[in-house]
């Protein structure tokens, strides 16, 4: 008996050093089949508007539910395309699942959507477009109708007849070019009575430039009846130079997106129209899209995410309410 015992006993040895061995290995393999999170980059065009909290509220709203992680980063300025680009770049090389993308110029992104698409990363273009074949689906509101109801609402204003102003933002979004020219083929085919003053200033992107164009506008004007603004920063801008002449309420003024000062203003009767659009709705679509992309299911290519118009009668029902001020609180927590 005791010539076999050693023998039971290495057996004994080699068995624990093998389980000591194998249980480490489960577990590391074990660990490693866990799928990984999917990173989802939202780059918009600008950060510092409310329009862009309420697309990066409803982007965060959908990588929650969905169980992903979006990365939320774009320039700060609105006419910045090369930190667009850069951006859109360093996403790409920083291993990203897909891109949410509002670009800039319908044009100078596409190469780096096309390498997006070259490494087997698909795009969503959603706000506004961008030319060319190489993204999975475009969600957006239809900015060409935003522009019919803003000429809609002056020119039944203005009974059809007056002289008015339209303020463009900047050259090249192709999203700012529908709502102007929806705008101005309205006008001119529904209200041939209403002799269009000037159309062809562009404000740039921010508060301070467009107040600017809109005091030499004026200057130039005296006799403006209706001013139409396609977008936040150009409608703030203008209500602030209507409001220092002493003319917001008595010129017609009707303005495109929402913030604070827009809805006071609009409870004033300083500003007569707000068309708004649901970014909320266009966040939320665009990461569900890109999702549903990433994990085989099926998924719409165009999604319209709808476009409204709120005035000082109707702005307080709720379906206007949500739009005018959209929930922005999960971007708190």
């Amino acid at each position: 008996m005791s010539a076999r015992t050693p023998g039971r006993g290495l057996l004994i040895l080699v068995a624990a050093l093998c389980l000591a061995l194998f249980f480490p290995a489960c577990r590391k393999r074990t660990g490693a089949e866990k799928p990984k999170k999917l990173r989802v980059a939202v780059i918009p065009m600008g950060t510092t508007h409310e329009f862009w909290k309420a697309i990066h509220a409803g982007a965060k709203k959908a990588a929650d539910e969905l169980g992903v992680e979006i990365i939320w980063k774009g320039p700060l300025r609105e006419d910045d395309r090369n930190e667009q680009f850069q951006i859109v770049e360093t996403m790409l090389d920083s291993g990203v699942d897909a891109l949410v993308l509002t670009p800039l110029d319908d044009r100078a992104l596409r190469p780096p959507v096309a390498e997006a698409k070259a490494r087997g990363i698909p795009t969503v273009i959603f706000n506004t477009a961008l030319q060319g074949e190489d993204h999975i689906a475009y969600i957006s509101t239809d900015n060409w109708k935003g522009g019919v109801l803003a000429a809609e609402r002056i020119g039944t204003l203005m009974g059809g007849l007056g002289k008015l102003i339209l303020i463009r933002i900047i050259e090249g979004v192709e999203g700012n070019r529908q709502r102007e020219e929806g705008f101005l083929e309205t006008i001119r085919s529904r209200f041939p009575g209403i002799s269009i003053l000037s159309d062809n200033q562009y404000a740039g992107i921010t508060t301070e430039t467009a107040y600017q164009t809109t005091e030499n506008l004026l200057a130039r004007f005296h006799d403006v009846e209706a001013i139409f603004t396609p977008n936040e920063s150009t409608t703030f801008g203008c209500l602030r130079a209507l409001q220092d002449h002493g003319l917001a309420g008595s010129v017609i003024h009707v303005g495109f997106d929402s913030s604070k000062k827009l809805i006071e203003a609009l409870e004033k009767k300083e500003l007569l129209g707000l068309v708004l659009q649901d970014p909320v709705r266009m966040g939320y679509e665009s990461v569900k899209t890109a999702v549903a992309s990433l994990r085989g299911q099926p998924y719409e290519t165009r999604v319209d995410t709808g476009v409204f118009l709120a005035t000082p009668e109707n702005m307080n029902e709720p379906d206007i309410r949500r739009l005018l001020a959209p929930d922005l609180s999960i971007l708190d927590r």
